[in-house]
């Protein structure tokens, strides 16, 4: 009898009244510019190829000035063109699922990795919207709850170093999701959290501290 095959994006399979409420994957177009910092690595370049065209072209005149940057503009397109796809080998390896307990993350290129983030270390929740609908929906963990920056990244949320936080990045139709996210916590409350507001753009979830659990795979 063959094993049951274990559901996508996710360590094993779902335990008895475990169900899948939403899962997807980040936009690369998102995740380049973000989170791989995509305009910042042309704006790089772009300025090295003034340092190095515009004393060219005011002395030996504009085929001067092309000649000089021929060699920086032709790096910067190789750059960008690295830092793209990167970007989308990142979101083809990636996969967020929630499930009516917890939160999954499934990341890694070389070194793919499973986060098991169950809403009793969620101590709060936040959404980040932008202009094409997809958004950032970092997650805080509660004290005593640690995961290693350099394990989460890039998907986890900028600057926060000494207390790293998850990061669902670049999620397509955010709202909707953390509107999911929002309802499966809201349901995991005790009668007392329930009192409380589950509001994201200005985080208010509330959790109990138990262990998360981290599962490496190949």
């Amino acid at each position: 009898m063959s094993a049951p095959e274990l559901p996508l994006g996710l360590p094993g399979p779902l335990p008895p009244g475990e169900r899948i409420l939403w899962q997807g994957r980040p936009k690369a177009a998102g995740l380049a510019v973000r989170a791989l910092h995509l305009r910042l690595v042309g704006l790089w370049f772009g300025g090295l190829a003034l340092w190095s065209g515009v004393p060219a072209a005011m002395a030996g005149g504009p085929v001067a000035g092309i000649r000089a940057t021929a060699t920086t503009l032709a790096a910067a397109c190789a750059a960008m063109g690295l830092v793209a796809f990167l970007g989308w080998l990142s979101a083809r390896t990636t996969t967020y699922t929630i499930t009516n307990r917890r939160i999954v993350m499934r990341v890694g290129i070389a070194l793919p990795m499973t986060l098991n983030l169950p809403f009793a270390v969620v101590s709060d929740a936040g959404l980040r919207l932008f202009s094409d609908g997809s958004g950032d929906l970092p997650v805080r963990l509660r004290a005593g709850t640690r995961i290693a920056y350099l394990h989460l990244w890039p998907h986890a949320r900028p600057w926060h170093v000494a207390e790293p936080q998850p990061m669902l990045r670049a999620v397509p139709e955010a709202r909707n999701v953390a509107g999911i996210l929002a309802a499966a916590i809201a349901a995991e409350r005790t009668p007392e959290e329930s009192a409380r507001p589950v509001v994201f753009e200005r985080p208010q979830i509330q959790g109990r501290p138990p262990r998360l659990a981290v599962a490496e795979a190949g």
